[in-house]
């Protein structure tokens, strides 16, 4: 095995002292040109890598992170998000690396436009950003490509705002996947049910936009004469809505026995099946969320696919790190794997997998 370099060894061949190589190494002031030119000469010859770790280190540079994202109730998707984020914060705590999370409810742009203002503000050093709706996801966006503050994509990739990275699903991939296994036990029914919760009539997630777009993809292509029966449980109502609207609709379509939805709330449905005793509708969701999960037990849901939040959560906050404090490029597309869980695997699925 080959001796390590040092700078001695580098001051020695670059006929200069320690102390020259030194400043040339840390980009400090009070060196001449030809020493310069000297020291840089060497560096190349021998391919020199600087050891990030140890600069920043030495550096004692202080980080902060802001983490902009959906509130969420305990248990819900976005918990997990928040676990990875910290695991990641606490493995990074010796660089002097903090993150701040921020909540905005996606039922009020209002609040997005708030986290927003007090993140700018703060002038953080980087910035993990859950998309609202476009318009102002993009205003934000411009703005920190203003301040020239890094930001990575968490959840829904949208190109056009240029970010530095991003983590989630090839939502579009996703939904394509889920319609194909979908159709291995539904190709001979006539209608499927689709539930979607929206704001004002409309999906807030991009991503749950775009598994919709590439779930249909597929059935337009491979089962065109199947209907897709759509029931909307908005987001503004309350629980008991929820079950008139269900029971409405079971009532009136009793001969549908497949249900999927693009949210992590397939339990919602799963649920009210367990109360109402209807035994022959399968359900695929998203995420393995604790609700999602006793429903799959019980049987009242049959399928979901899993994102691995705690992944996503994790690795955005180590790219920003590596990025920022150790002065690597990092993956500007990064998506995250399409597990497909059912109840003899579910109590298997590795959330922590880093």
């Amino acid at each position: 095995m080959s001796r390590k370099i040092t700078i001695k060894d580098i001051a020695k061949r670059a006929g200069v002292s320690v102390g020259t190589v030194d400043r040339v190494l840390h980009k400090r002031p009070n060196v001449s040109e030809s020493a310069l030119e000297k020291v840089n000469k060497v560096l190349e010859e021998i391919n020199y890598k600087p050891n990030m770790y140890a600069s920043a280190l030495a550096a004692n540079r202080y980080c902060t992170f802001y983490i902009i994202m959906p509130k969420h109730e305990s248990e819900a998707y976005w918990n997990e998000v928040e676990e990875g984020i910290e695991h990641a914060m606490e493995q990074r705590r010796d660089f002097n690396v903090t993150t701040k999370i921020v909540h905005y409810n996606r039922l009020k742009n209002e609040t997005f436009q708030s986290a927003c203002e007090q993140c700018i503000n703060a002038q953080p050093d980087g910035v993990v950003l859950v998309p609202s709706t476009i318009d102002v996801t993009r205003d934000f966006a411009h703005k920190m490509h203003e301040k020239n503050i890094p930001f990575i994509l968490l959840d829904s990739y949208i190109p056009e705002l240029k970010p530095l990275s991003f983590y989630g699903q090839d939502s579009f991939q996703s939904g394509y996947f889920a319609a194909r296994m979908l159709m291995l036990i539904a190709s001979k029914e006539n209608d499927i049910m689709l539930m979607k919760q929206t704001r004002q009539g409309r999906v807030v997630s991009k991503q749950q936009d775009n598994r919709e777009t590439g779930f249909r993809h597929y059935m337009h292509d491979h089962f065109p004469n199947i209907n897709i029966i759509e029931v909307d449980l908005p987001l503004e109502e309350e629980k008991e809505d929820y079950n008139n609207r269900l029971e409405n609709f079971f009532s009136k379509n009793s001969k549908i026995h497949h249900c999927i939805t693009f949210t992590s709330k397939a339990h919602i449905v799963g649920e009210f099946l367990q109360r109402t005793n209807r035994r022959n509708i399968q359900i695929m969701g998203y995420d393995m969320v604790k609700k999602n999960a006793e429903c799959m037990r019980r049987g009242s849901i049959s399928f979901l696919i899993a994102q691995h939040g705690y992944m996503q959560g994790y690795n955005c906050v180590e790219a920003l790190f590596r990025a920022i404090v150790l002065k690597e490029e990092i993956n500007p597309v990064n998506y995250m794997p399409i597990e497909f869980l059912t109840r003899e695997n579910v109590d298997f699925y590795q959330r922590t997998q880093i």
